[in-house]
Order: structure tokens, then sequence, then C-alpha cells
């Protein structure tokens, strides 16, 4: 195996002589994972296996994403490992800053061949915003950055012409299909794997527009199985009025939802019971900031929050009628 190597403007050939076949496809280091593996399966299943819900669309920003970033500590950041895996051929690199000065690319969005990399975008496939609305907006921002740099899974982050990724922009398949159409059920099986993988939402129109596709042009769609996603920590969110006893305003004592009697308007702690005025946790329970997302995979297991509906879930491993979940995950659920 032949590598190029550009360093002050000169080219190295280095070879290596490896007793293994590596086979397209196949999970590069940077795909190496020590989490269990989750099920793929027929599309139209792995599909079905998704929550249907409204998405989010307030509150995005893409500096939430620090995205472009050396997670791994390998020395290249996201970008230019990706660049690297993508060439179909010996990428040249700069040894010194992991800065890829050359290669050959295959866009899979319109089947254009690039071998300058400033031709080429690293397309998210479920854009980022796309994914804020439909549950990256309960993560914690290193789970975002996680997202954001994910080179765990390939089918996260695609190089490919710089003006189609700008015509997709944020958009999902409601809205957008790669204009190459022998691409189309390449791009619906990775559209569904990081959605299933990252336990991200679908909206109504989105998730029935996969299902015709499905149906109409990729029936015998199947999808390989992924590693668990890199979430890191709890989900959460700024504290917010999750709380049954937040509703009630510090400033008014004659709030209907006041929980204490017998206090006056004077008092800025009116409503909470046994507490100190400096307490800024004082109007919520111990698991303030925790973002309840029901059927989400949550950390750790025992954690108990409330939904926005007042509701109260528990982070478990079973369901209700104390049934273990198959993937051995904890989950957020009534409880």
């Amino acid at each position: 195996m032949k590598f190029r190597i550009v360093a002050n403007g000169a080219v190295f050939a280095v070879t290596l002589s490896l007793g293994a076949t590596f086979v397209a496809g196949a999970a590069s280091r940077t795909e190496a994972s020590n989490s269990v593996k989750s099920v793929g399966g027929a599309g139209f299943s792995v599909l079905q296996t998704i929550r249907i819900e409204n998405e989010r669309p307030t509150g995005y920003v893409r500096a939430l994403f620090e995205h472009w970033r050396d997670i791994d500590g390998d020395g290249c950041d996201a970008r230019e490992q990706v660049l690297k895996r993508d060439s179909v051929t010996l990428p040249q690199v700069d040894p010194y800053k992991c800065k890829v000065i050359a290669g050959d690319w295959v866009s899979p969005y319109d089947g254009a061949r690039w071998s300058d990399p400033t031709d080429i975008d690293i397309d998210h496939v479920v854009a980022l915003k796309e994914a804020w609305d439909s549950g990256a907006w309960a993560w914690s921002a290193a789970t975002r950055n996680a997202y954001a740099n994910d080179t765990t899974d390939r089918r996260t982050l695609l190089a490919v012409t710089d003006n189609v990724n700008q015509q997709k922009s944020d958009r999902d398949p409601s809205n957008w299909v790669p204009p190459l159409k022998s691409n189309l059920c390449t791009y619906l099986g990775n559209w569904i794997s990081v959605k299933a993988r990252w336990n991200l939402s679908m909206d109504q129109s989105e998730w029935g527009r996969i299902k015709n596709l499905l149906n109409s042009s990729c029936a015998g769609l199947v999808i390989a199985p992924w590693s668990e996603a890199p979430l890191m920590g709890t989900m959460r969110t700024p504290p917010t009025a999750t709380s049954p006893t937040a509703t009630v305003p510090k400033t008014t004592a004659t709030s209907p939802t006041a929980t204490v009697p017998k206090t006056t308007a004077t008092s800025p702690t009116a409503t909470v019971p046994k507490t100190t005025a400096t307490s800024p946790t004082a109007t919520s329970p111990a698991s303030v900031g925790v973002s309840v997302y029901p059927g989400a995979w949550c950390k750790p297991e025992g954690a108990t929050g409330v939904y926005t509906n007042g509701k109260s879930y528990v982070c478990a491993k079973t369901n209700a009628s104390g049934v273990a979940y198959s993937d051995g995950r904890a989950r957020w659920r009534q409880g």
C-alpha cells in the first residue's frame, strides 16, 4: 500500500506491506468504537423505530455546534479526516498540519469528480439545524460537538460538491434529495441511520416522504448496523419551567399556583418552603435543568425529571411494566 505525503513542496512515497484485505465500507480507525453495535435491518423497519414529532424550529445558532475539531486527538480535524477517507486515490497530505492538499473525490450527490479540496464541502447528512430542530436542542454542548465532528460512522459526514451541498442546505428529504438518482436509496439509508443512531425525531412530512420513497424506489433497502452514538452525559438545557412549582413568578405572591400558604407579598421566596432566599434553585426540584425527552436515551439510570406537561419521568432500562428494553439502554419513561 502506498501513501503520498507532501512536506514543504516535496512529495514522498511510502509503501506499507499489510497482510489484510480492505473492503469498501469496512470500518476505518476513525470509525472504530468500543460501543455495542445496534441492529440495522430493512429500511422501513428502522424507519418505524423513529419518533414522529413536530420540530422545534427556534433557538438554533450554528456556533452551538463547534465543528471541524480534532475530538479524537489524532492531530487531524474532522474535515481533513473525511477528505482523506473519501478520496478514491491516495491523498496528498501535509504531515505537519494534517492538511489535505490534493486527492480525487467523487461526490455521491451529483457524481462530479474533483481533485482540489477547495471544491469539496463536508456535508452533515442530517444538517446541524435539522438535528437541532429534531432533538439536539436538548443535548449537552459536548454531545453537540461530538455530532458536529462525528467520524465514528461514515454516514454522518460526506465529502460532496460544494454548490450542491449549498443547494441542500438544511432541508430534509421531503424538500430535497440528491440530483443523482442512483444515489437516492443510499442517501435515504444514511438519513434514516443518522436519525436512528442519534435518537432524533422526524416530523410527519419528512417521515411520510421517506416512507413513500422507500415503497416506490427503495423497497429492498437494507441499513447496516451502527455503533452507539457518543452521547456525552445527561442531555441538558438551561433551567426552564419544567417543574410544576416553577410556574409561580418570584415577584407575585398572589399567584393562584402558589404552593405555600401564609406568606406575605413582600417575600421574594414566598412560594418556597424551607429554603433561603439565596438559593437559585429554590423553586425547583433537584432535577432542574434535566431535559426530559420522552423515549430518548438518558444518563444516569435512576435520574428523574418533569416534562413540560407536568408529568414525572424516570431514566430507566425497563418500561413501566418492568420489561427490559431490547438494546439494554436507559430511556426516559413515565414513572
